[in-house]
């Protein structure tokens, strides 16, 4: 099994439980609005596993403009749609490129969501420094991925870093 930890809109601000929930990650996504900040936080994720970013509209024009606005990625055979600005999956599945990945991810709305539409898990982590929406609580997303392909979302909320931690 691989573990994909998903996180957007960290707006140069990386909550200290984001680590602690990432140890063991297999990767780690990085669906933009990254945002300045030292030490960089995409080398403080860079620690933790690989990281695979694209750029958000917060970092257009500056020096985090080097990561791509889209990207795809093929994990266990799954491949992965990576992008900033999505939408909701009727119309984002829609616009996504043919073939369809089977997992569509973006941010940019600070609101966390899982759904699947005809065919495609879409995902949004929601803002790990800034969240929108019915939670009110920072969070990201776990993708576990089998080795048999199979796959499964899991939204977690920051202040599961606690739970998590103390269940070691």
């Amino acid at each position: 099994m691989q573990r994909i930890c998903i996180i957007s809109d960290t707006h140069g601000k990386l909550d200290p439980r984001v680590e602690q929930l990432f140890v063991g990650a297999s990767r780690i996504l990085h669906a933009g609005d990254i945002g300045r900040a030292q030490p960089p936080i995409i080398d403080r994720l860079s620690a933790i596993a690989p990281v695979t970013a694209v750029t958000g509209n917060v970092d257009w024009n500056t020096a985090l403009d080097i990561y791509p606005i889209n990207t795809t990625i093929e994990v266990q055979g799954i491949r992965i749609m990576l992008q900033h600005i999505g939408d909701i999956p009727k119309r984002w599945q829609r616009q996504l490129p043919q073939p369809a990945p089977q997992i569509a991810i973006c941010g940019h709305s600070h609101i966390a969501l899982i759904e699947e539409y005809q065919g495609v898990l879409f995902i949004n982590p929601g803002s790990a420094s800034q969240p929108r929406g019915q939670l009110g609580e920072p969070t990201v997303v776990f993708l576990d991925i089998q080795d048999n392909g199979e796959f499964k979302a899991e939204l977690i909320p920051l202040k599961m870093a606690e739970f998590i931690k103390n269940a070691d």
